[in-house]
């Protein structure tokens, strides 16, 4: 049997041998930028073994692109040992998986040409089992205390119901719904605009391995590959299509952390926001969101009701109950009829309450019992626990 095209250390990479599935899509991780649907299509029609013997001849230019691109690739393939990648992985703990194997997220597959050639993952758990139950918290990274604050709330309170929060590692929003996972004791997975085995931003370096330790750390980039501005966006499709659905915590006009949210809507994922101040410029992408398809959640109970089972509702909302709430509402009415100053005769208090003198004498003994007025004679006035309510803007009406 003749093997076909081989790395610079010996290795078959279009499947002339047992693995050369995997060498393949390695050395094809190392060639393709994340999000090629050109490539995502000459897998889909080639196969990995015949794109991978192309490039590596590179004399049977692929179809869709023009000859400049071509050349860039077949030298970006010269250069290509998957072998060197998997064995680096091996070393930083990481493992290669790949559409087909058991772990691998079926939900990627809603990406058509564009999901990824494979990924990157370091840490124990299974990635296919977390994703299935998994939410993305994202958004600004240069954000407010507030926006810190609602996403690590948001995202303990995801983990503590046992939810697993999905983010990007980043500053700001991304770190806070990271760290706020891992306060809880929950489960986390950090998507990586560059290779795994190299946490990127530097200043996150700790925090991205405790991550790997307690959750998972994704990339679709091959070991030691570095983030780029357009990597950073095409990241963004793969947190979309990893979960159940976004929650946008703060975002500017023109954040990133946006397209997340819509590659979401267009994987007809649920897409979620949370409101901010109308004068912060951090939340406008957020309200813009929001005017359109977007749902606005406050907390992770809201964030359940919509992405998990039949029947998982968020407590209704409601105020504190106050002692008024108590009275029946012919009480309610009478009471709301006393003057604030002074006292008043029943059938004044009748008059306002619009009933009957005996009706509202009956209902003043009533709030009598329970301390809201007192009988100053032929009239009736309020007490001074009442009189302190109506200072304090808890008027007891």
């Amino acid at each position: 049997m003749t093997s076909g095209p081989t790395t610079p250390t010996g290795h078959d990479v279009t499947g002339g041998e047992p693995g050369g599935d995997v060498f393949g899509r390695v050395f094809l991780g190392r060639v393709l930028e994340p999000g090629d649907a050109v490539g995502g299509r000459w897998l889909r029609e080639f196969g990995v073994g015949e794109v991978v013997r192309r490039l590596r001849a590179g004399r049977e230019p692929l179809p869709g692109v023009s000859g400049a691109r071509w050349a860039g690739l077949v030298a970006r393939a010269a250069r290509a040992d998957p072998a060197r990648d998997l064995a680096v992985a091996e070393a930083a703990g990481t493992r290669f998986v790949r559409p087909g194997d058991a772990e691998w997220p079926g939900q990627l597959d809603d990406l058509g040409d564009a999901r990824p050639v494979g990924l990157w993952v370091r840490g124990r758990p299974s990635l296919r089992m977390w994703a299935l139950g998994s939410v993305a918290v994202v958004g600004a990274r240069a954000c407010t205390e507030y926006g810190t604050h609602v996403a690590a709330t948001l995202a303990a309170g995801l983990a503590q119901r046992g939810w697993v929060v999905v983010s990007g590692g980043a500053y700001g929003i991304d770190g806070a719904a990271h760290r706020g996972a891992l306060a809880a004791r929950g489960a986390t997975v950090a998507v990586l605009a560059c290779g795994v085995d190299r946490p990127y931003p530097r200043g996150h370096a700790a925090l991205i391995d405790r991550i790997a330790e307690q959750g998972l750390v994704v990339g679709e980039l091959p070991p030691g590959d570095h983030p780029t501005p357009s990597r950073f966006i095409l990241r963004n499709r793969v947190i979309a299509a990893l979960t159940r659905g976004t929650v946008v915590v703060e975002a500017a006009g023109r954040s990133g952390s946006l397209a997340t949210a819509r590659a979401a809507q267009r994987l007809g994922r649920f897409t979620m926001g949370v409101p901010g101040p109308v004068t912060s410029a951090l939340s406008a992408g957020v309200h813009e969101l929001l005017r359109g398809e977007a749902t606005l959640v406050t907390d992770a109970a809201e964030v359940v009701e919509l992405v998990g089972d039949m029947g998982e509702l968020a407590p209704p909302r409601r105020g504190p109950v106050l002692p008024r709430d108590l009275l029946a509402p012919a009480a309610r009415s009478v009471l709301a009829a006393l003057p604030g100053d002074r006292a008043a005769a029943a059938e004044e208090i009748a008059l306002d309450a619009r009933t009957t003198r005996d009706d509202a004498i009956a209902r003043l003994y009533e709030l009598r019992a329970v301390g809201y007025v007192e009988r100053h004679g032929d009239g009736w006035k309020l007490t001074r626990q009442a009189m302190m309510s109506v200072r304090s803007g808890r008027h007891p009406c």
